[in-house]
């Protein structure tokens, strides 16, 4: 079953029903738009609006008992935000300049501009989306934050602000048919979030995914199109792609910004176009299926080294979520751990060790590269690794490069005797350093270097203000 767009009907209204059959057909073939409702009589429109919400209305300048500017300025008038389109058969511009004066958004010539006219009706529904988007936002943040659909995000562990507002993000973007972007270093959890977006806007849809790295020109336009029964030697039967196999679903684009520029100018189409061909056919296939691009690269520096398109990135990033790196998340650094550390319990077929107090500061005091999951990785090993009730930190140490033999000036691992060089330090002297190290290894947090001191936050701040002063 294809997917209605927009989410709210569109309202036709003309007296001649031929005309309106040509244009529900013409909109659908050349922008996807097929949610309409016909009527063919101007006395009902008013009664029509009352029963339910539309996206935008259509209206026929010229119909017997109430015309056009007649209906346009009753509309206005009840429901100032329903955007209105005037359709006429002559283009004058008096008229259009009235028409607009009474509260029409656009005015279009019949049969003269189709391909403008679809492409003003696409522009109205993108700014109705928005529009959307923003109340739900707006609206989520006043209703103290609820989810609309928990369910969906509980494979994202978190307590992070940021994360959340991601989550509203989302469901604010699910109605809309148009592309995401997701962004973010590697092992933050790109697909998870793309995942996500799947369950909150087509949750009854096929999930498909496609790493496109690698794909050169000639297999990206066979995985993605599929080709017809003869289209080359081997082509023995026709094969659908991935564009139909994720029809009233999604299609998700992992590492788009590998895709070869020229597979970059096929993806732009049908994206643009909404339609696509599969090798050897003629016959076009409509785009069903949202797209969903994830990258850990920067398009934009891509684009200034001309090895990705402008006009799709901004295609494609019409939605964008952008994941934050592990060390930004630090109320997550914990709940992280204590989850992977459970997994890898239950999958290992071992107890779940006790972390101890001191894996908050360790975890705390390292950059995590790899994000999310390289944690996971360590809290795996970890578990795997030990043999006591109390976790030992040996295998996050080792991951992280704290082994006593990778060589840290004249110090030492936690836990191990200090050697210290012929001279002997002075207590301020080895304090300083001591804070010095600290605040280097938690990255100017004094938060957490605080922390890995033992000592509280405005005992360090004294201290570095002391430092300071001299």
């Amino acid at each position: 079953m294809a997917t209605l767009y927009p989410v709210c009907p569109i309202l036709m209204v003309d007296d001649e029903p031929a005309w309106l059959r040509s244009m529900t057909i013409m909109l659908e073939r050349l922008g996807g738009i097929n949610n309409l409702v016909t009527c063919d009589d101007s006395l009902q429109v008013m009664e029509l609006l009352s029963r339910r919400q539309y996206e935008l209305v259509l209206l026929d300048y010229s119909m017997p008992n109430l015309t056009g500017v007649e209906l346009l300025e009753q509309i206005a008038g009840e429901y100032p935000e329903l955007p209105v389109v005037i359709l006429t058969g002559h283009n004058q511009v008096e008229t259009a300049v009235d028409c607009l004066k009474r509260g029409a958004v656009d005015y279009f010539v019949k049969t003269m501009e189709d391909r403008r006219l679809v492409a003003g009706v696409q522009r109205i529904i993108r700014m109705q989306e928005i529009a959307r988007e923003n109340r739900k936002l707006r609206e989520g943040i006043i209703a103290g934050r609820q989810l609309e659909h928990p369910d969906a995000f509980a494979g994202i562990i978190t307590q992070s602000n940021s994360i959340q507002s991601l989550f509203h993000y989302i469901e604010a973007i699910a109605p809309s048919p148009q592309p995401v972007l997701i962004t973010g270093e590697s092992g933050v959890g790109k697909e998870l979030f793309a995942r996500a977006v799947h369950q909150v806007s087509r949750p009854g849809g096929p999930w498909v995914p496609v790493n496109v790295a690698g794909l050169d020109e000639n297999i990206f336009a066979d995985t993605m199109f599929g080709h017809a029964r003869g289209a080359f030697t081997d082509a023995d039967r026709e094969r659908p792609g991935m564009l139909e196999q994720a029809r009233g679903g999604v299609l998700f684009l992992d590492e788009i910004g590998s895709l070869d520029i020229n597979s970059q100018a096929k993806l732009l189409r049908v994206l643009q176009d909404g339609e696509y061909y599969p090798l050897g056919s003629d016959r076009p296939r409509r785009l069903q299926a949202r797209v969903v691009a994830a990258t850990n690269q920067n398009l934009a520096e891509l684009q200034l080294q001309g090895e990705f398109r402008k006009d799709l990135y901004f295609r494609l990033r019409t939605h964008h979520l952008h994941i934050p790196a592990l060390r930004e998340r630090g109320d997550d650094l914990l709940l992280l751990a204590d989850h992977f550390l459970a997994d890898a319990a239950r999958e290992l077929g071992k107890v779940k060790p006790t972390p101890p107090r001191e894996l908050a500061r360790l975890l705390a005091s390292y950059d995590f590269p790899g994000n999310v999951r390289e944690l996971r990785a360590m809290a795996y090993d970890a578990v795997a690794t030990h043999a006591g009730r109390v976790l030992s930190l040996e295998a996050f140490r080792r991951a992280m490069g704290l082994t006593a033999s990778n060589g840290h000036g004249n110090g030492a691992t936690v836990g191990e005797k200090l050697i210290f060089g012929e001279q002997l330090p002075t207590l301020a002297e080895a304090g300083r350093a001591l804070v010095d190290e600290a605040m280097a290894r938690a990255g100017g947090n004094q938060g957490v270097a605080a922390q890995m001191l033992g000592i509280s936050r405005p005992a360090l701040n004294k201290r570095l203000k002391k430092m300071e002063d001299g």
